[in-house]
């Protein structure tokens, strides 16, 4: 039989001295000091969210600016790349806590296929746009005497497509010039595709699952991504990483020439990102997914909220 803690041995363990009610002062009781732990415990899962983005757009941002700023003195496309890799990888080591999704078309696939509470899409896509939004905020700070430079004076803020020495695609993707509008969308659909398609695979623990290599493996999936299909649209693929650092640039003095930009280029890295990811992630769990986490690998591969009343109905109707 284990003996009682004596309130000294507690306090020793413990790390705190117990107060009685009697000798703390009238008036000065108050809510345990601990209360920032339980905000923290309420919100971890926004928090690693946020900070996760705010990393990865950090480094994604900073790269593009210094690329930019510097007129290819100090970096090239492939700097970019490996930047934006590098920037996914370290925010996928911070937040594994939250799953590390980065990215509200992440989330919505998992939703949509892996059976992640929909009630939490929300908080995640909030907390990503946040962090996004943060990042590109300290990035223009970090940066704004060489934005001053190089657009030509101070208050002076372009965007591609209407300036020779535009700082506008610091923050945010504008499509190539010659791109038709079904091509903008095409090439971010098929990026968002292979991002999910990979994702999904790396996390498959029936198939070779990444594990601890997984923000490793993010690393070289995004640097491909950059490498072989960014040049058309700047690969945003993330809402979080695209909208929320362009918000920003509108409110800093880039003006509506961010919303105007490649034909109102700016709502296409908002939506084919959400229908990329879904497809990607589908493809995987159709033809090599086996897990029960997924709703393919259920009747009716999912629809069996549409498919068992139209069958009951047509039962009915058959019926004598």
């Amino acid at each position: 039989m284990v003996a009682p803690l004596t309130s000294d041995k507690r306090e020793a363990i413990l790390g705190v001295k117990s107060v009685s009610v009697a000798e703390t002062p009238e008036g000065t009781l108050s809510p345990s000091p601990l209360w920032w732990s339980r905000i923290r415990a309420d919100c971890r899962l926004a928090f690693s969210e946020f900070f996760g983005t705010m990393i990865l757009v950090l480094f994604g941002n900073g790269v593009v600016a210094q690329v930019i700023l510097s007129e290819g003195e100090k970096g090239d496309y492939q700097s970019i790349s490996w930047g934006w890799g590098l920037g996914v990888m370290l925010g996928v080591y911070v937040s594994g806590i939250s799953g590390s999704h980065l990215n509200p078309a992440v989330t919505f696939a998992n939703c949509v296929l892996r059976k992640f509470p929909w009630r939490k899409w929300p908080l995640y896509a909030v907390s990503q746009l946040l962090g996004g939004m943060c990042a590109a905020a300290i990035v223009y700070g970090n940066y704004k005497s060489a934005v001053d430079t190089y657009e030509g004076g101070p208050g002076i803020r372009t965007v591609p497509g209407y300036s020779d020495t535009a700082s506008g695609g610091i923050f945010c993707t504008y499509p190539a010039e010659f791109m038709t509008r079904t091509g903008q969308f095409f090439s971010e659909f098929v990026a968002s595709s292979i991002l999910m398609f990979v994702i999904f695979s790396l996390t498959d623990k029936g198939n070779m699952a990444a594990g601890p290599f997984m923000p490793i493996a993010m690393f070289f999936t995004i640097f491909g991504i950059g490498a072989c299909f960014g040049w058309e649209t700047g690969y945003a693929i993330n809402l979080a990483r695209d909208f929320g650092p362009r918000l920003v640039s509108y409110m800093i003095g880039y003006g509506p020439e961010v919303w105007r930009a490649g034909n109102y280029y700016f709502w296409v890295p908002v939506v084919a990102p959400f229908f990329g990811c879904t497809f990607g992630g589908w493809l995987y769990d159709m033809f090599l997914y086996v897990g029960t986490d997924s709703v393919i690998n259920t009747p009716y591969i999912g629809l069996h909220r549409f498919v068992r009343p139209m069958t009951k109905k047509h039962q009915d109707a058959q019926s004598p």
